[in-house]
């Protein structure tokens, strides 16, 4: 049996999204079936859109989703049909080098579904980030399902399927925040504010926020930066020092993903301290620092993959934060929209207007 859906399609490079008709096939062995209640409109899905990831189109775009599991395949024992769900793209192996030595959330194998969703006349699509959640329902991997309290709400939850996990686990699971640490974030879009509200989650002292932007600036207070700077209007390195009695943050992390904005967070940090990159950067661009000062400033270089989760640990974990009213996913929804209203929120994205567009079905 297959299923006739409305979704939204990239068809080639740069042009606008459409909405369109796709068949989705029954689950098959190790596969679900999830019928899609929400999902934010990330940078992520532009950049497949603008051919930023690779050229396999026509896309079927969205992959930060909640939903409920329609049907599941053969094999399937973790997840039932009625399950509240949140979609993730790292649906573990459990047998590479990584999962071997207890490292899972390093899944260097992870899963999607083997059958694929299609056009009308029978083409193939590329889901974004093997999920494809801008559509009625998707065909996913059975592992990228990950059961959540049905009480959330689907617009809140289903960010944490991609950039509000990023910037949390970013802070938790990368940088190791601890209590009274301090710790700066340079770039306040959705995965630094997620980052500045994952460093209060830790116990931070001090926690703060850099942007050029002021309405990020105010946006990032309201998720707890006890301290902003405008990198427009002031050296941001010298001002995270003068924030931290000269010198410099325990953790800085880096949600830009630029070569000015890294160095900026290389000099900011403490001795010994820990740089985190969450920021992701394009392939053309390059890095150049002093080996000395590398070796000399001591501490952790490090780079976080999806915020370093597992999907199974995390995601009921920080559910039952925000239901509990001590993490405020619901700040990072700045409006509902329809499925053929995603064009329309990638405009709104590049200005800067929102956090988060989520489209509603």
């Amino acid at each position: 049996m297959t299923h006739q859906v409305r979704a939204v399609v990239a068809r080639g490079k740069g042009a606008p999204v459409s909405l369109e008709t796709i068949i989705v096939p029954d689950p098959g062995p190790g596969e679900a079936l999830v019928k899609i209640e929400a999902c934010g409109v990330c940078h992520t899905d532009l950049h497949y859109r603008e051919g930023g990831i690779n050229d396999d189109f026509p896309f079927l775009l969205g992959h930060e989703a909640a939903g409920v599991v329609e049907s599941v395949g053969e094999g399937v024992t973790d997840v039932a049909p009625g399950d509240f769900v949140i979609l993730n793209w790292r649906a573990v192996c459990g047998q590479c080098r990584a999962c071997l030595r207890g490292e899972s959330w390093y899944c260097f194998n992870t899963h999607n579904a083997k059958q694929k969703m299609t056009l009308l006349d029978g083409t193939e699509l590329s889901p974004a980030l093997g999920i494809g959640a801008f559509a009625e329902k998707t065909l996913v991997a059975a592992g990228q399902c990950t059961k959540v309290d049905p009480t959330a709400s689907a617009a809140a939850a289903g960010l944490l399927g991609c950039g509000v996990m990023a910037g949390i686990g970013a802070a938790i699971n990368t940088g190791k925040v601890g209590r009274g640490d301090s710790v700066a974030v340079i770039g306040c879009g959705g995965v630094g504010v997620a980052a500045i509200a994952g460093a209060n989650l830790a116990g931070a002292a001090k926690v703060i926020a850099v942007d050029i932007d002021d309405r990020k600036l105010e946006t990032a207070e309201k998720l707890g930066a006890t301290h902003t700077v405008n990198s427009k209007e002031n050296d941001a390195v010298e001002a995270i020092r003068e924030l931290t009695g000269g010198h410099g943050a325990d953790v800085v992390i880096e949600a830009v993903g630029r070569p000015e904005t890294y160095k900026q967070a290389f000099y900011a940090r403490d001795l010994a301290g820990t740089v985190v990159l969450v920021g992701v950067p394009t392939p053309e661009m390059k890095l150049e620092l002093p080996l000395l000062d590398v070796f000399g400033r001591g501490g952790s270089l490090k780079s976080s993959w999806y915020g370093d989760c597992l999907p199974s640990r995390d995601f009921p974990m920080l559910i039952d934060l925000y239901l509990q009213g001590r993490l405020d996913l619901d700040a990072f929804v700045t409006e509902t929209i329809a499925l053929d209203e995603v064009e329309k929120a990638f405009e709104r994205m590049h200005h800067g207007d929102v956090l988060r567009s989520v489209v509603v079905l």
